[in-house]
């Protein structure tokens, strides 16, 4: 039976793309801000493009935090892509304007420490041992990422129990982030082909 996975719609996002990639996977799919839905999900997933205050006013609008920290709290899957992972942090501080965030995870967002911006185009991870979402891609898989901000204290969420994958532009950053039934990733797996739709069907496989 395919699991059902609900693309929240709060204003932000790359819905339609999101969709069809999980489709492709094996999910069946439904793109809605209807928070009952997304509560009742097999599996959540908050996309996010742009930047993190517009992303936070656009959940909090919706009155979506709630459900997607009882769902993690439940164990029950979440999967956050780009701002819409940044969004689980703590804070994400851009142009000066630190903005809460859902503080499902620990850390905050800040600007990358890298010479040329945005970070845009194809990059290799590493991911440590124990990694599910990663599990059978091989060393050199490369991802699409967009952004300008990132985690980039990836051993102190490591120290706080997670399962962090970390890629490199001008220093290290965390590219995804696994814990419990919460899942992130930096990139896009949408936009990264053969790649992502791996990583996709990894994600829906973690579904009890």
């Amino acid at each position: 039976m395919a699991r059902r996975v609900v693309v929240l719609d709060y204003g932000s996002g790359n819905l339609r793309s999101a969709e069809r990639a999980l489709e492709r996977a094996g999910a069946d799919v439904t793109v809605t801000d209807d928070l009952t839905a997304a509560a009742g999900a097999d599996g959540l997933v908050v996309p996010g493009v742009g930047a993190y205050a517009a992303c936070m006013a656009g959940i909090e609008a919706l009155g979506a935090g709630p459900v997607i920290a009882e769902r993690v709290a439940a164990g029950r899957p979440v999967l956050g892509i780009c701002v819409g992972m940044q969004v689980l942090f703590e804070h994400g501080d851009e142009h000066g304007v630190v903005t809460k965030g859902l503080g499902l995870l620990p850390g905050g967002v800040t600007k990358l420490p890298a010479p040329r911006l945005p970070h845009m185009g194809w990059n290799t991870v590493c991911p440590p041992d124990g990694s599910v979402l990663f599990a059978g891609l091989p060393a050199d898989a490369r991802f699409y990422f967009v952004h300008s901000y990132g985690v980039t204290d990836p051993a102190a969420l490591a120290a706080a129990g997670a399962v962090v994958t970390t890629a490199h532009h001008g220093g290290d950053f965390v590219a995804a982030v696994e814990r419990g039934a919460l899942s992130a990733a930096q990139f896009h797996p949408e936009k990264s082909a053969d790649t992502g739709a791996a990583l996709l069907r990894n994600w829906l496989g973690t579904f009890e």
